[in-house]
């Protein structure tokens, strides 16, 4: 899957699965538009991959509609179009009903879905004259429910059927799909999760034991998945949610 010349923004990117995924389409040629949420932490990003011509920054905060558009709006500016959007971007916490107040439900939704909608409806323009997609980042609890995930599994659900809507009215000219990724080992879990627990060690070995294949995916992983998704092999392939769970939604 050779992306020579490809102009691609990958939001979130800075760290975690993003980060991967813009390596990722790095080092098969692509030119890779950089986001995270201030400049510094783009920056930051941009240096660990090795800095370049084949960089861009489009630093911005994609849980409102004006950052979508500044972000998308810096990306296309810096690569002259966009052929691929990835909407890696996200935040999850994981925290019972009762702990889930509206601030936690609005910084939730805003970054994973209003983010992911108004990022697609910014670059729409440019990716319809590439005739180019976008790869969502929904998650295994968008496909089915997770205890102590509640506000997380309304965003990723919602970003599974939004997916499917979007490459419904978008096609043939932009296809659209997601990946399902389950437990990735970033930071973000080790940080919100493993560390948070009482017992760290027992904590990461029931996140290992949750999927049939007994271990978390690493951000590569989840990287290669989208770029299929988003590569000439998958061209004939929209609407999807494609899961990467080691079998955590085949029933437990």
């Amino acid at each position: 899957m050779a992306f020579s010349g490809k102009r691609i923004l990958v939001t979130g990117s800075s760290r975690g699965i993003g980060y991967a995924t813009a390596a990722h389409f790095l080092s098969t040629g692509a030119r890779v538009a950089i986001n995270g949420r201030t400049v510094a932490s783009t920056a930051e990003g941009i240096e660990q991959l090795g800095g370049g011509d084949q960089l861009i920054a489009a630093s911005g905060d994609v849980g409102t509609a004006a950052g979508c558009v500044s972000v998308v709006e810096a990306a296309a500016k810096g690569l002259g179009g966009l052929d691929i959007l990835v909407n890696s971007a996200g935040v999850a916490y994981f925290l019972p009903v009762e702990a889930s107040d509206e601030a936690i439900w609005n910084a939730t939704i805003d970054t994973n879905l209003k983010g992911t909608f108004f990022c697609m409806r910014a670059a729409l323009p440019y990716l319809r004259d590439s005739e180019g997609n976008i790869v969502n980042l929904a998650s295994d609890a968008g496909l089915m429910g997770e205890n102590g995930l509640t506000v997380y599994c309304a965003s990723k659900g919602g970003v599974v059927n939004l997916t499917r809507a979007m490459a419904l009215e978008l096609a043939p000219s932009v296809r659209v799909n997601c990946v399902c990724p389950g437990y990735v080992d970033t930071d973000m879990v080790r940080r919100d999760i493993i560390d948070q627990a009482d017992d760290p060690n027992s904590e990461e070995q029931a996140i290992i034991d949750y999927a049939p294949l007994k271990r978390m995916s690493t951000p590569g992983e989840i990287a290669k998945a989208i770029a299929y998704l988003a590569s000439d092999d998958a061209a004939f392939i929209t609407g999807s949610a494609l899961p990467i769970d080691g079998g955590s939604t085949a029933g437990h």
